[in-house]
């Protein structure tokens, strides 16, 4: 059986501190979304989502995805890019107008949208995204169409995606510099959100941390949008550092513990368990580690200990963060874990007891020609970040002056595109 056409490409970056990751990925004619290639390599010039050194950024970024398109056997030359740091910030602006209670019109959501436009208020910093998420008729909320209804008042809630803009011009420099042109820079909470959240969860409210190498982001959904977003400037890098330090060992040695041998639940059978330092095959370079035995192995149990300590800190700090966010006061009390530091063994059973609300692993969505080592709560970033490019939510700044065709939107409607956005992703 033939494979189906391809009509649409996209391509994709997402920008972490522990790893870059790429993926090409198209659209066939039947409407389903394949991945041709996707990759990753070890980041290098980027700190908790700051590119700290231009051209050794370039160079990764290159590199990650010609290593995507050699899989693909398909180059891309605009990519949409996750940004997971540059001071992210989340803010909901609502712009209202009066209808009278006649019947709204398509002229009604258009003027409606251009006072949403006028409304934003960045404050000097650079905007990410303003999307309609819903609408309001007369105090009754979620509307996706009004057109065809009658309302007194009209109102709409846009949510709004701000960074600094230093750091942004950063970002896409450093993928302009790889031969990139960058179709846009996605917040990573939106693109996680959209990858590892459901319709349901978004509406009823939940909330998504994004456990990254450097940074943890806190994101709270409630009625398909985030209405509150908080980043913690430490992540999984942390208990890696913490286990570097407590057995005096390389870096990579206890990234490598971490990930292979770790976990965030202790068992019984932990000290009676001595895992080796050294990776298989690797032979054993300067001194023993501190508390191993003559064969350079550690008891487990010590392995956990440090790794739980670690995670406490940042449990106490995610907890701070949804408080202040005030999640779980209305509706929805779940947490979903994303990000790489969401990989750790038993992190959800810890979360769960550490936070007092149920608590599960995001779980990347399934894309016909994704490769297993990327269905992980790592990858969820960059799968969203693809099926934001597929969705194409509209957006109000694109909204020009008086003198543009404010129902530019290709066949469908401002209204219908809203709708359609607000069913899908929403």
């Amino acid at each position: 059986m033939a494979s189906a056409r391809i009509t649409r490409v996209f391509g994709a970056i997402n920008l972490g501190s522990f790893r870059i990751s790429a993926i090409v990925a198209g659209l066939t004619e039947t409407g389903e979304m394949m991945v041709l290639g996707s990759a990753h390599r070890a980041s290098q010039g980027i700190r908790r989502g700051y590119i700290t050194d231009m051209r050794a950024a370039t160079h990764a970024i290159r590199d990650a995805v010609e290593r995507a398109e050699k899989m693909a056997n398909h180059s891309v030359s605009r990519v949409w890019i996750g940004c997971a740091g540059a001071g992210l910030a989340s803010k909901i602006t609502k712009a209202e107008i009066d209808i009278g209670g006649r019947r709204i019109e398509q002229e009604d959501i258009d003027q409606l949208l251009l006072a949403a436009r006028e409304a934003i208020q960045p404050d000097g910093r650079a905007v990410l995204h303003a999307q309609p998420a819903q609408f309001t008729l007369d105090g009754a909320h979620g509307v996706a169409d009004p057109v065809g209804l009658h309302a007194e008042r009209l109102a709409v809630d846009v949510h709004v995606m701000l960074a600094d803009g230093a750091p942004l011009r950063n970002l896409t420099e450093a993928a302009q510099n790889a031969h990139l042109e960058v179709e846009g820079v996605i917040g990573s909470p939106v693109a996680s959100g959209l990858a590892s959240l459901s319709q349901e969860e978004r509406e009823l409210g939940v909330a998504l941390v994004e456990f990254g190498a450097d940074v943890t982001n806190v994101a709270v959904y409630a009625d398909g949008m985030i209405v509150g977003l908080a980043s913690i400037p430490t992540g999984s890098g942390a208990i890696t550092d913490a286990v570097a330090s407590a057995f005096g060992i390389r870096w990579t040695q206890a990234e490598r513990l971490k990930c292979v041998n770790g976990s965030a639940i202790a068992s019984p059978a932990d000290h009676r368990e001595m895992i080796p330092v050294d990776a298989p095959g690797e032979e054993q370079s300067g001194p023993l580690a501190r508390h191993a035995d003559d064969k350079n192995r550690i008891p487990r149990a010590e392995l956990v200990g440090v790794i739980t300590a670690q995670l406490g800190r940042l449990m106490e700090d995610v907890n701070k963060a949804l408080k202040a966010l005030h999640f779980g006061e209305k509706r929805g009390q779940q947490i979903v874990f994303t990000g790489a530091g969401a990989e750790l063994v038993g992190l959800a059973d810890f979360a769960q007891s550490a936070l007092g609300k149920p608590v599960r692993i995001g779980k990347v969505p399934h894309l016909a020609g994704l490769p297993d080592a990327h269905v992980k709560p790592g990858f969820s970033t960059l799968a969203g970040l693809v099926l934001y490019a597929d969705a194409d939510p509209v957006d109000v700044r694109t909204f020009g002056g008086r003198s543009q065709n404010l129902s530019k939107f290709g066949k469908m409607s401002i209204a219908t595109r809203i709708m359609q956005a607000f069913r899908d992703n929403f």
